[in-house]
């Protein structure tokens, strides 16, 4: 569970990387490398690959509570676990703006291309 935790706010956070500054050069307090920008492909190729994973899995969940791909199967950890009822709206009204996460990241990742190439395009 930790980890879990730990890994959701590093994605957390390397996705505001992608829209404030800091987040296209090596902080200064970075031993070796600190001051250096970083590359943007690998970047934005992390970011798309993030976000449509992100929309791969949301469509999936839609798509499965829709037509039930996999059938909802009781969860439980011992024999005297008693059977709970599906969340209702009162749950998942908390988790629907999660659906957005993916196409923003999409159109973060987009901005980002365009804001680094353009800053980093030799002038002619």
């Amino acid at each position: 569970m930790i980890f879990l935790s730990a890994l959701s706010m590093v994605l957390a956070l390397s996705t505001l990387g992608l829209v404030h500054r800091w987040g296209e050069q090596v902080p200064h307090w970075v031993p070796l490398l600190g001051g250096r920008p970083i590359p943007a492909r690998p970047v934005v190729i992390l970011a798309v690959a993030g976000g449509s994973l992100l929309v791969a899995i949301t469509v999936y969940f839609v798509l499965n509570q829709t037509f039930h791909f996999v059938p909802r199967g009781w969860v439980g950890v011992g024999r005297d676990e008693p059977v709970h009822p599906a969340p209702d709206w009162e749950v998942f009204r908390y988790y629907v703006p999660l659906v957005a996460w993916g196409p923003l990241v999409l159109a973060v990742a987009a901005d980002y291309r365009r804001r680094v190439t353009l800053v980093r395009a030799p002038a002619r």
